[in-house]
């Protein structure tokens, strides 16, 4: 099966927004809780979980054979080259709380399901409760409603930058110091809550630049695309940790976090 990055943004776009709806359909409805993850803080609904199985199910008819990473129901190999990278509602935490900063990921890689060894294809970031999709092929940039999408390359009154952190309060005071490493070069700090849409806005010149401990495939896979097509940089610090630390945004900013984060003790 021909591999056409343009029309595999097309495809997750067009499946970002039917799940979109269904999520934002299911939060109207009220969340029920499904289960647990790492801890009570870290919940799961039943929308994710029937949010992803809308994808899986659009995919595997769209193109069958492909293979499939998603943050509920696991992973299934591909014949074909192309694995899909789900997450199905990132930012649930928001999405329970009524908050709009929730969104539906949907990344096309090449190469497996190691983030190491794979070249993203194309993304999806579909925020419903904000009405905004964010989609990117390689080599074809990346957009927000028809509008091409750039990075910021100048900070002269300092960075806004975001961040988060981990659901394990044994994590927090690490993360809390290295936002004490970072304020120097920040004018000031968002905490959103969900890292797609924070890579998002990162490529959309909203934010300047994002770092984070902690993420999964999922969290990242399509927000990277989009960061890079819009002429950011994406690098991942100790990436062979249980927390490897994502970093975000233009090139200049880019190698000034670098800097800094690769020093942190």
């Amino acid at each position: 099966m021909s591999v056409d990055p343009a029309q595999l943004r097309e495809l997750a776009a067009d499946i970002a927004r039917e799940a979109g709806a269904l999520a934002r359909q299911r939060r109207a409805a009220g969340v029920s809780l499904a289960a647990t993850k790492t801890n009570l803080a870290d919940i799961v609904t039943e929308a994710d979980r029937e949010v992803e199985d809308l994808i899986r199910t659009r995919l595997a008819a769209e193109r069958p054979g492909d293979g499939f990473l998603g943050e509920e129901s696991g992973a299934a190999v591909s014949t074909t080259g192309v694995t899909w990278v789900v997450d199905p509602i990132d930012g649930t935490v928001n999405y329970a709380y009524g908050m709009p900063t929730y969104n539906v990921s949907i990344a096309a890689v090449q190469g497996g399901t190691d983030p190491g060894g794979w070249q993203a294809l194309a993304a999806a970031v579909h925020a419903p409760a904000l009405g905004e999709l964010f989609e990117a092929s390689r080599g074809g940039g990346s957009w927000l409603a028809g509008e091409k999408l750039a990075v910021t390359t100048e900070t002269p009154a300092g960075a806004l930058l975001a961040t988060g952190f981990g659901y394990d309060p044994a994590t927090h005071d690490g993360d809390l110091a290295t936002v004490r490493e970072v304020m120097p070069l920040a004018r000031d700090l968002r905490r959103m809550g969900a890292a797609a849409l924070d890579l998002a806005y990162v490529a959309a010149g909203r934010l300047d630049g994002y770092f984070e401990r902690g993420l999964k495939p999922w969290d990242f896979a399509a927000g990277s695309l989009l960061v890079q097509e819009a002429g950011g940089m994406v690098s991942w610090l100790d990436a062979a940790s249980a927390r490897p630390m994502t970093v975000a945004a233009g090139p200049a900013l880019h190698a000034r976090l670098l800097s800094v984060l690769s020093d942190e003790k």
